[in-house]
């Protein structure tokens, strides 16, 4: 199972680029993605994200309105010097952005992690939330 995933290049083609662009462009990265599950309830959204070997500490989550961003960085533990054989493990910044159909309420989050997994729990707004309306007979 491949946990990281690069939907522009293959591996092969990716390590060639890496291999020419690492001297010329410090700033040519390889953009790390995970998979996320997003589960709507009545009142809240839970969402799942794979991350495993990053510290809770290498984790940013932002929510604005309906949107929640989650980033970091995946450092890796690889010496300098060293020839590697192979060198699949990923390493560097990954940045998502979920958009969901409802506004939520970012003081009420609870976010928590095990066996790299991230879990957040969100809360819907408010004004979000369906509302019964009772009808007076006149």
């Amino acid at each position: 199972m491949t946990l990281y995933i690069n939907p522009v290049r293959g591996p092969r083609r990716r390590r060639m680029m890496d291999e020419l662009m690492q001297d010329r462009d410090e700033e040519f990265l390889s953009e790390l993605t995970f998979p996320i599950d997003v589960i709507a309830d009545k009142d809240s959204f839970t969402i799942k994200a794979l991350i495993p070997g990053v510290h809770p500490d290498d984790i940013d989550i932002q929510i604005v309105d309906e949107s929640v961003t989650i980033s970091g960085e995946l450092s890796s533990d690889r010496e300098e010097g060293k020839r590697y054989l192979l060198a699949e493990r990923p390493s560097g910044r990954f940045h998502r952005v979920i958009t969901l159909p409802t506004p939520l309420d970012a003081h009420k989050v609870d976010a928590s992690i095990e066996n790299g997994v991230l879990t957040l729990y969100i809360p819907k707004a408010e004004q979000a939330k369906p509302r019964s309306i009772k009808i007076k007979q006149k």
